[in-house]
């Protein structure tokens, strides 16, 4: 294959090259680690937690909330196509905004997105920890979340191979998990196992409940549940695929995810039988009751004890992968301390890996039984992150590549703005400072990495600038 100005297409390596920075990173993933590791971090089975509080909030129309959410989010997953196919980079928002728009900007994007990726992992493991209680009653919360912490972070460690295998295990035990489900559930619908009951399409569109403010409030839940294809992008200098590799595999998992959330809502939706709501003293575990009355085999402690696995361990090491490479990613550039950038003999970033896991098991002691709060929080680090995400496709392409392609690079990444933006603006109050505050303390740093003559360009060790590489006009770029 060959370039519209005759030179010959650049492999990965090369492309890493000409943006200035060294292979470092071993380069093992295949396109297809890619959408698996994408589909782990989203969690093929996240609806099961949270099922009773989202058909409370949607008025038993689960899947209707999830369709929004596929909807709403596939702007922003084409949107971090276009930018990891034109700047291949582990940086994620960080990297892209840097290049897309301004450097400075970069740090902020990347600033703010550390809070969600900080966060993620604490959240996963106060989670997890949660609900060992409910299997292991009267030991202590923290003690669980410690050792979630050190079984991820010892596999980390152990190189992105052993993640890899890692990540195959659990995403085909949660899609065997998910078979066994619809099983379960298809046969109690047609058996009449639990009363009232039925097959009906009322939890997809039930136009008696539908309404404006019901929708607006569901695009909320939506949106932010599908948080975690965006850490496809943080393995970019790891894949052995083409430069587009990490954009189709986060477009790809996202669909694959939304298929799986609105088939198993949809019949755990049916199984309710038309209920209004679930109790306060059900909602937590609504679709666990509701596979034990559909099965009367002890199918859900099984379901119950995937899910904590899948949270604590799958999702928990996907998360704090993406973490290390972010820090990692920004150390390089300079904008965070030079000792994150440190690779160690299997080729990983080992000491963002153990900050992230030194991080965690502090937070842990201090957020357990507060997941509210530490949602709230990595939520905005996520939505702001995205919204100057949508900023630089517009600038990097529309602007600096002077691209006519104005559906992909100008209406998709206007209209992903809009939905980020409104999700945000209609955040809760916690998220909002907590988020401000964030960002207060990132001002902080940026200032004092000026005033101490940090340089905050991103360029190559050359002295080439990647900024004028990443905006090569389109004619003499295939992209």
């Amino acid at each position: 294959m060959t370039r519209s100005s005759g030179s010959t297409e650049r492999d990965p390596q090369q492309e890493l090259e000409s943006l200035g920075y060294k292979q470092e990173l071993r380069r093992s993933v295949s396109t297809t680690d890619l959408l698996i590791y994408g589909l782990i971090f989203m969690v093929p089975i996240a609806p099961w937690a949270i099922f009773g509080t989202v058909y409370n909030a949607s008025e038993g129309m689960v899947p209707l909330v999830y369709l929004i959410g596929l909807i709403a989010m596939i702007f922003t997953a084409l949107a971090y196509a276009q930018m990891a196919k034109s700047i291949p980079l582990a940086g994620s928002v960080f990297s892209y905004v840097g290049r897309g728009i301004h450097p400075n900007v970069g740090f902020f994007a990347g600033w703010a997105i550390l809070l969600d990726y900080l966060l993620v992992p604490t959240l996963l493991y106060v989670f997890a920890a949660e609900s060992m209680i409910g299997i292991f009653p009267g030991t202590p919360r923290w003690l669980w979340a410690l050792v979630f912490v050190a079984i991820n972070t010892v596999v980390n460690l152990l190189g992105i191979s052993s993640i890899k295998i890692m990540n195959r295990l659990f995403l085909a035990v949660e899609l065997v998990f998910i078979v066994i489900f619809v099983v379960i559930a298809v046969s109690a619908l047609n058996s009449g196992t639990v009363p009232g009951a039925e097959f009906t399409l009322d939890p997809l569109w039930n136009a008696d409940r539908v309404s404006g403010p019901l929708i607006a409030s569901a695009l909320s839940i939506a949106v932010l549940s599908f948080l975690g294809f965006d850490g496809i992008s943080t393995m970019a200098e790891e894949s052995t695929g083409s430069r587009n590799a990490a954009g189709k595999a986060m477009v790809t998992a996202l669909i694959i995810v939304a298929f799986c959330f609105i088939l198993q809502t949809w019949l755990a939706s049916a199984l309710a039988g038309g209920r209004e709501s679930f109790g306060d003293d059900e909602v937590g575990n609504a679709f666990f009751i509701i596979v034990e009355a559909a099965s009367t085999s002890g199918w859900a402690t099984a379901f119950f004890a995937v899910n904590v696995m899948a949270v604590g361990i799958a999702n928990a090491m996907a998360a704090q992968a993406a973490t290390s490479r972010l820090l990692y990613s920004m150390s390089r550039d300079r904008q965070l301390p030079a000792f994150l950038k440190q690779i160690n003999s299997r080729r990983v970033p080992q000491n963002a890996i153990l900050l992230v896991s030194g991080i965690s098991a502090v937070l842990v002691l201090f957020f357990v039984g507060q997941i509210d709060l530490i949602s709230s929080l990595v939520n905005f680090g996520a939505l702001f992150g995205f919204m100057l995400l949508h900023l630089s496709v517009i600038v990097l392409y529309i602007v600096r590549k002077k691209s006519r392609n104005y559906f992909l690079h100008l209406a998709v990444p206007v209209v992903g703005f809009l939905i980020i933006g409104y999700v945000l603006l209609n955040a809760n109050i916690e998220a909002k400072v907590g988020g401000l505050v964030w960002l207060v303390i990132g001002a902080g740093v940026f200032l004092y990495y000026r005033a101490t003559g940090r340089k905050t360009e991103l360029s190559a060790e050359d002295g080439s600038s990647p900024l004028n590489k990443a905006a090569e006009p389109l004619k003499n770029r295939k992209d």
